[in-house]
């Protein structure tokens, strides 16, 4: 870094994205990204509105806030849209958490909480999760800070039932409760459903997933009118035209292709269970999955080395280099096709082991 760098960043670690190869001949199954391309009217919308390029974008996101109201059945007040999901989580990290008000999460998660508790200098209360890598819902009653749990979790997967959440959320009403269901789509209840109980509730969710668009960078809050309202008040102190008029055209038409979304979701949760019976079969233990990705290790290859023997077959998966999860990778669920040569190149390398 350079002299000029700030002396309150000098000591942050940022977020580690997966890797993103330049060249396409790596089959990428490190980023939980869609196998499959946006819907055909996600990309029409997009490209009618390249014509309106020479404008801002609507800060407000209309057309979106319509679509988004149809779809996740809330009114539009109970909507923001952002630019990903990350920038709602900045957004809830500064208008939630202070000196007073630490962040509270689980060790092993989403890498961004810890990243914006740092760079906002907030305290944060991490809680381990269980041996079995499930989140104990009576860990956060009463925990004195803003709650932030991805469900499914990442990278386990694992689901928190509806009914957990509730009792974090009855648990804690002096404090907002933060639910990121980037994965929710694959499997259980979503807590938009509590929003009329709960006031505290503020529930994060993403296109770039389930929507097929990780390139467009599209993420929605969903939560009551005041804590939308001081969302807004952030977003218009630091980016009031955030989302931009293609991906507010792409969003637009995923929301309002249905039969799309749930034909491609349904293939995923479908390739997912074949993924994980064929790893299975292979030898490995894999943890109950409702996302587009599976946690998995093997007693005969140790997580580093399967990453790396896999990455010279040009084939991508993610490595995790903390202590309780070191023998364990994350892949992502591909095509049929892309599950065979995964599982082929897994297959030699098990021989090679021998």
């Amino acid at each position: 870094m350079s002299r000029f760098f700030s002396e309150k960043y000098r000591e942050l670690t940022p977020y580690t994205p997966g890797e993103q190869p330049k060249d396409t001949v790596y089959l990428k199954l490190n980023t939980n990204e869609s196998p499959f391309p946006p819907s055909p009217l996600a990309q029409r919308y997009a490209r009618d509105a390249a014509d309106k390029l020479n404008l801002y974008s609507d800060p407000e996101s209309t057309i979106l806030k319509k679509a988004g109201s149809k779809v996740f059945g809330v009114k539009e007040d109970n909507l923001i849209f952002t630019n990903s999901s990350d920038e709602t989580l900045n957004f809830a990290f500064m208008a939630f958490c202070d000196a007073s008000t630490p962040a509270v999460y689980p060790d092993i998660s989403y890498g961004f909480y810890s990243v914006f508790a740092a760079v906002h200098n907030e305290p944060a209360v991490i809680i381990p999760l269980k041996e079995d890598f499930t989140i104990d819902p009576a860990d956060y009653y009463g925990c004195g800070g803003t709650v932030f749990i991805a469900n499914p979790n990442a990278p386990t997967g694992i689901l928190l039932p509806n009914e957990a959440v509730e009792r974090i959320l009855q648990n804690n009403p002096d404090n907002v409760v933060v639910i990121d269901e980037a994965y929710i789509d694959f499997g259980g209840e979503s807590a938009v459903s509590l929003l009329s109980k709960y006031d505290n509730l503020l529930v994060i969710r993403t296109f770039s997933k389930s929507r097929s668009l990780a390139g467009g960078r599209l993420g929605i809050g969903i939560a009551n009118e005041s804590l939308i309202r001081d969302l807004k008040t952030i977003q218009y102190a630091m980016n009031p035209y955030n989302v931009n008029t293609m991906t507010m055209g792409a969003g637009t038409g995923a929301l309002e292709d249905i039969e799309y979304f749930e034909k491609t979701r349904t293939a995923i949760i479908e390739n997912r269970r074949i993924l994980t019976d064929r790893l299975c079969a292979l030898g490995f233990s894999v943890l109950p999955s409702s996302a587009n990705f599976v946690f998995a290790r093997h007693s005969a290859v140790s997580g580093e080395t399967l990453y790396l023997k896999l990455k010279e077959k040009k084939i991508l998966i993610r490595h995790f280099d903390q202590e309780r999860i070191r023998d364990f990778n994350r892949i992502t669920v591909g095509t049929l096709d892309q599950i065979e040569m995964l599982c082929s190149a897994i297959s030699e390398i098990l021989e090679e082991t021998k």
